[in-house]
C-alpha cells in the first residue's frame, strides 16, 4: 500500500527524536501509547475521529543509538512498540483517546499484551516533554484507573526517545486485513462509532460526590452497595429518555435497551455505547459475577448475567437505580444530550 506524504514525512521527523533531542510535536496534540503489538493499537486509533495521523515505532529505550524491530525484539534495549498519536483537539478529547485506549489492553500486565511477552510489549502513556495539560490529563484519568485495578501496571511519563518503526509495519492491518491483533474487532469498532466524550464529564472529588447525591447513591455507588429489588425507582419505569451515570452525568443506557424483568431492578440488553461502562470479576458474598462500573464516574452500577434466559438478547445489565438518574427524551436537548438525538 501506497503511503501518504504526510505518513512520509511524519516517518522521516520521528527518526530525529532521540534522547537528548526535543521532540518535533509541541503542542498538546500528540500522545504516545504503548500498549502490546503496535499493529492493533494504530489500527484502533486510526478509525477514532479527530484522529490526524499514526506512526508506529519504539519508544523509551536505553542503550541504543537507533531502534529497529530486530533489536528491540531481543527484549534488552527498554524498548516499547508504541504508536504516536496525532489528533485534533477540537475534534477528539485526549480523555476519549485515554479511555478507548486503556479500554483494549490489561492495564494491570506487566511486559505482556495478548499472546504477546516480552518488555517491548508494556504498556505505557508518554506525552511530549513541557505538555503540561497532557500530564495533567493522564494523572487524572491514572487515578481512576487504579481505585478500578488494584495492580495497575501502566507507565506514565514524559516522551525520552521515539524511533519510527519500519514501513512494514507501517498500517499493518490494512495492507494485512486477516493479520494478528490483540484487540477484539468489535471494540475497534466501537471506538470509531463512539459519540460520548467522557472529557464532557469528568469524575468530581469525594468531597463534591458525598454532597451532591444521596445517601443511598452513595452507598451504592461508592461502597459496592444493592438496593431492594422492586423497591427502587427505575425497575419497572417504561418512560422513553436515557439513563445517566448519578455520579458524573455521562450517558450509560437508553430506555431502547431496557426491557421488562422479573428480576426487580431495571435491566437493559446493552449499555447506550460498549465503552462507557467496565466489567470486572465479582468473586463477594460466595457467587462468581461479572461488575459493571461506570467509566468516567467509577461508580459500582451493578451486574451482567449472560444466558438463554436473560433477556431477549441473551444479556442483562442488573442495574442499581440509585446508581442512574434518568433523563426523558424531551429534555434531552436541553440538559446537554441532543447529540445523542442526532442520526
Amino acid at each position: 500500500m501506497k503511503k501518504n506524504n504526510t505518513t512520509n514525512q511524519a516517518l522521516q521527523s520521528s527518526k530525529t527524536i532521540t534522547t537528548n533531542q526535543t521532540p518535533n510535536h509541541t503542542q498538546p496534540s500528540t500522545i504516545y501509547l504503548a500498549g502490546g503489538c503496535f499493529w492493533g493499537i494504530q489500527q484502533l486509533m486510526k478509525g477514532i475521529p479527530g484522529v490526524t495521523d499514526t506512526l508506529c515505532g519504539y519508544a523509551n529505550g536505553t542503550g541504543e543509538a537507533d531502534a529497529t524491530y530486530a533489536r528491540v525484539c531481543r527484549g534488552d534495549t527498554g524498548f516499547r512498540e508504541a504508536v504516536r498519536v496525532d489528533y485534533d483537539p477540537a475534534r477528539v478529547s485526549l480523555d476519549k483517546l485515554l479511555y478507548m485506549f486503556l479500554r483494549v489492553i490489561d492495564p494491570e500486565a506487566v511486559n505482556r499484551q495478548g499472546n504477546d511477552v516480552g518488555t517491548q510489549y508494556q504498556s505505557g502513556i508518554y506525552f511530549v516533554p513541557g505538555d503540561t495539560a497532557s500530564k495533567a490529563v493522564i494523572a487524572r484519568i491514572v487515578e481512576i484507573e487504579k481505585r478500578r485495578y488494584g495492580n495497575f501496571a501502566v507507565e506514565t511519563g514524559p516522551l525520552e526517545n521515539f524511533f519510527a518503526a519500519e514501513d512494514e509495519h507501517q498500517n499493518y492491518l490494512d495492507k494485512h486485513p486477516r493479520g494478528y491483533c490483540h484487540i477484539h474487532p468489535g471494540a475497534i469498532k466501537a471506538a470509531s462509532t463512539s459519540k460520548v466524550d467522557p472529557a464532557r464529564y469528568p469524575r468530581p472529588d469525594d468531597a463534591s460526590i458525598r454532597s451532591k447525591i444521596t445517601a443511598d447513591s452513595y452507598h451504592i455507588t461508592q461502597e459496592n452497595g444493592t438496593e431492594p429489588a422492586f423497591r427502587n425507582a427505575y425497575w419497572d419505569h417504561d418512560a422513553k429518555g436515557i439513563y445517566v451515570d448519578v455520579v458524573t452525568g455521562e450517558p450509560l443506557f437508553s430506555s431502547e435497551d431496557k426491557f421488562e424483568s422479573s428480576c426487580g431492578w431495571p435491566a437493559f440488553s446493552a449499555p447506550l455505547e460498549p465503552m462507557v461502562v467496565t466489567t470486572h470479576r465479582d468473586n463477594t458474598h460466595g457467587m462468581q459475577r461479572i461488575e459493571v462500573r461506570s467509566r468516567t464516574g467509577n461508580g459500582h452500577l451493578g451486574h451482567v448475567f449472560v444466558g438463554p434466559h436473560e433477556g431477549p438478547k441473551g444479556v442483562r445489565y442488573c442495574i442499581n437505580s440509585a446508581a442512574l438518574r434518568f433523563v426523558p427524551e424531551e429534555d434531552m436537548e436541553k440538559e446537554g444530550y441532543g447529540y445523542l438525538m442526532e442520526e
